[in-house]
């Protein structure tokens, strides 16, 4: 059976999605984002709050910062952002901020997202711009690594606490 070609959308987000894995890869959340100008990668980025001890270092940051240096302004209003998971309220602020015409989501984010989960500051018709926004680009695979990341990480400090006792009931 034929696989049907990638969408434009589709073919942007499998990008976020690598820029995903690097966070995996670290240990951070595997949150991942690009900015295309017309059909061309300008900016990259991935979550390394942890990594970096730095509540700033999302992965929509990091991406507008290298793409406003890339465009030379901090206007990106002919780019268009993707995203792996729903923006937080500091990263959808930045998004209005820069004037992006349209945000690419791939799954949405029920416990912090600010683009129709708790808030949608990029649709406030209070603020001088609004984004397009396009939910659900391949959002089996943007919530599935997720899944895994949190599912390990559960895992993981459980393993570490199970140890921290074995050994503090072996000193007794």
């Amino acid at each position: 059976m034929k696989k049907k070609p990638l969408t434009e959308d589709e073919k942007f987000m499998k990008e976020a999605l690598k820029e995903a894995m690097k966070a995996y890869k670290l240990g951070e959340v595997p949150i991942g984002c690009v900015i295309v100008r017309e059909g061309i990668i300008i900016g990259r980025g991935y979550n390394r709050r942890n990594t970096d001890k730095n509540t700033l270092n999302h992965a929509e940051l990091s991406a507008i910062r290298k793409a406003s240096k890339v465009a030379g302004d901090w206007r990106l209003e002919d780019c268009v952002i993707y995203v792996t998971l729903e923006p937080c309220q500091m990263c959808s602020g930045a998004i209005v901020q820069a004037r992006f015409p349209k945000c690419v989501i791939g799954c949405m984010n029920p416990k912090a997202g600010c683009a129709g989960s708790i808030l949608n500051i990029l649709n406030m018709p209070e603020f001088n711009h609004q984004v397009e926004v396009v939910k659900g680009v391949l959002e089996n695979e943007c919530s599935e690594m997720l899944t895994r990341f949190f599912k390990e990480l559960r895992l993981r400090n459980k393993l570490e606490k199970e140890l921290t006792n074995d050994s503090s009931e072996s000193k007794l």
